[in-house]
C-alpha cells in the first residue's frame, strides 16, 4: 500500500462512506480519548514532536484507533506503511522490514508500520517483528479490538506503550453527529435535514460509543428518506430505529468481552446486586453464550462468595446446572435467573475460600509435617508400627466430641463470619476451640 493512500485529503471519493469522509484529520477534529490525546498528554506530545515509539492501541470498534493512526501518518516525516494482520503473511512482513532497513541506511528515514488487527498474528509472525522493533528500524502501531495482554507476545509488549481506547462518550458522539450534519464538503451539510430530539438521542444512545456505527446509521437514514414538499428530509425516531436496525450486542464469545462480561456478572452477584447480575446474564445469553458456562460460574460464586453463610446456595446452583442440561434454552434462562438471584441476595462469606487458600499456602511454604501415628490407617500396621493406636473415636464421648491432637499446630485456617447460617457455626466452633485450648 502506498503511503499516501492512508492520508485523508481532498481527493477522497464523494461516494466513500460518510464515516470515511468524516474521519478526523487533526487533533482539533478528533473527538474523545482525552485521557490519552488531550493537551499535554504523553501520546499527543510524542506525535506532535514526531518522536513516536512503538505503541499498541486497543479498544472497541469506532473509538478512534485507526483515526488517530491517520493523524500520525499526516504529521510524521517517517515513511508510513499500513498492513492488515488478516491478509499479510511472513513473506510480506519480511519485505516490509527489508525495505525499512534499506530506507534507514540510504536516507536515514525511519518507518512506521501500522498493523491493523494485530491480534490475528500468530507467535511466529509476531516474533518476526521483534528484532526490528527492538533495534528501532520500525516503529510499530498495533491496532486491536482485543486485550493485547492476551494476544500479543510479552516481548513485543515490553517494547511498546499500550493505550486503551474507551467507547466514545455521548458528548463526543453528539459533536461528531453535528459535524456530519453541517459539513458541506465531506458530510451531509448539503442536505436539508430536520432531526427530532428523540431521533438524535436514539442514535447516540444506541451507537454503543461507536462513531462508525453512528455515522453509518445517520447516512443511510438521510439518504433513504425522501424530502417533503419543502425539500426537507425529516429524520424522526422511526427513521432512527430503522437505520440502526436491530441493536447488536457487543460481545465476542471467544474474545476479551467474554471474560469482561462474566467478570461483571460474578462481581454483581458477589456484591449482592441481583439487578446488575441479571442484566449481565441477559446480555450474555442474548449474544449466544453457552448457558452451561454461566451455570458453572454461578456454582463457583455460590461456594466462593456465599459459602457456609447459606449452604443452600451451592445446592441450588448445582441443581440449576442439572436443570439447564435437561431443559435447554430458551427456558433455561428462567432457571439461571432463579439461581443467580438467589446467590446474589444470599448472605456472603468467603471463609471457605480463605481457609483452603491459607492451608495450601502452609502446605507449599510451611514446615513439612507427617501424619501422627494415632491418626494413621490401622488396617495393616497397627501391631507392627503402632498405626492408629491411641486414637479416640469421637462418637464414644459426650456430645460426640473429644479433645485430641489432629496434627501439628497449624493455626486457624477457617475463620467463620457471622453472616447467615455461618453465624451459628461460628458460635459452635468458638466453643469447641475454647474447650480444645483449655488445659
Amino acid at each position: 500500500m502506498q503511503q499516501d493512500d492512508f492520508f485523508y485529503n481532498a481527493n477522497i471519493p464523494k461516494n466513500a462512506p460518510l464515516a470515511s469522509r468524516m474521519a478526523p484529520k487533526t487533533f482539533e477534529e478528533f473527538m474523545g480519548q482525552e485521557n490519552i490525546v488531550g493537551q499535554n498528554k504523553l501520546l499527543r506530545r510524542a506525535i506532535e514532536a514526531d518522536n513516536l515509539g512503538s505503541v499498541v492501541f486497543f479498544g472497541p470498534p469506532g473509538s478512534g484507533k485507526s483515526a488517530l493512526a491517520r493523524i500520525i501518518a499526516s504529521k510524521t516525516k517517517s515513511y508510513f506503511e499500513q498492513a492488515n494482520a488478516v491478509t499479510i503473511g511472513i513473506a510480506d512482513i519480511r519485505k516490509i522490514l527489508e525495505s525499512a532497513k534499506n530506507r534507514l541506511q540510504l536516507s536515514a528515514k525511519k518507518t512506521i508500520l501500522m498493523l491493523d488487527e494485530i491480534h490475528h498474528f500468530n507467535r511466529s509472525q509476531q516474533d518476526a517483528l521483534l528484532p526490528d522493533v527492538e533495534r528501532g528500524i520500525i516503529s510499530l502501531i498495533g491496532i486491536t479490538t482485543e486485550n493485547p495482554f492476551f494476544y500479543i507476545n510479552a516481548a513485543i509488549l515490553s517494547r511498546t506503550l499500550v493505550f486503551e481506547f474507551m467507547p466514545l462518550s455521548q458528548d463526543a458522539l453528539d459533536k461528531i453527529l453535528n459535524n456530519a450534519l453541517t459539513d458541506k464538503q465531506n458530510g451531509l451539510g448539503a442536505y436539508e435535514v430536520e432531526m427530532t430530539e428523540e431521533a438524535r438521542e436514539h442514535l447516540i444512545k444506541n451507537s454503543d460509543g461507536d462513531a462508525r456505527k453512528l455515522l453509518n446509521a445517520l447516512e443511510i437514514g438521510i439518504l433513504s428518506t425522501a424530502p417533503n414538499e419543502n425539500g426537507v428530509r425529516v429524520f424522526d425516531l422511526s427513521v432512527a430505529c430503522e437505520s440502526l436496525s436491530k441493536r447488536a450486542v457487543v460481545y465476542d464469545r471467544s474474545g476479551d468481552a467474554h471474560y469482561d462480561h462474566i467478570s461483571a456478572f460474578i462481581k454483581s452477584m458477589r456484591g449482592s446486586d441481583p439487578d446488575a447480575a441479571i442484566y449481565w446474564m441477559a446480555k450474555m445469553l442474548t449474544a449466544g453464550e453457552d448457558p452451561r458456562f454461566i451455570a458453572r460460574r454461578i456454582i463457583i460464586c455460590a461456594s466462593e462468595d456465599v459459602g457456609i453463610a447459606d449452604p443452600r446456595a451451592l445446592t441450588l446452583a448445582v441443581s440449576a446446572l442439572d436443570a439447564v442440561n435437561f431443559v435447554g434454552m430458551p427456558e433455561a434462562k428462567i432457571i439461571l435467573a432463579q439461581s443467580a438471584i438467589y446467590v446474589a441476595i444470599a448472605p456472603k462469606s468467603n471463609s471457605a475460600y480463605l481457609a483452603i487458600s491459607a492451608a495450601m499456602n502452609e502446605v507449599k511454604n510451611g514446615l513439612p509435617r507427617s501424619v501422627p501415628n494415632h491418626l494413621k490407617d490401622a488396617t495393616l500396621d497397627s501391631k507392627t508400627l503402632g498405626h492408629g493406636q491411641g486414637y479416640k473415636y469421637a462418637h464414644d464421648y459426650p456430645n460426640h466430641y473429644v479433645k485430641q491432637d489432629y496434627g501439628a499446630k497449624f493455626g486457624e485456617f477457617y475463620k467463620p463470619s457471622k453472616e447467615g447460617y455461618e453465624g451459628k457455626i461460628n458460635q459452635r466452633l468458638q466453643a469447641l476451640r475454647q474447650e480444645k485450648n483449655e488445659k
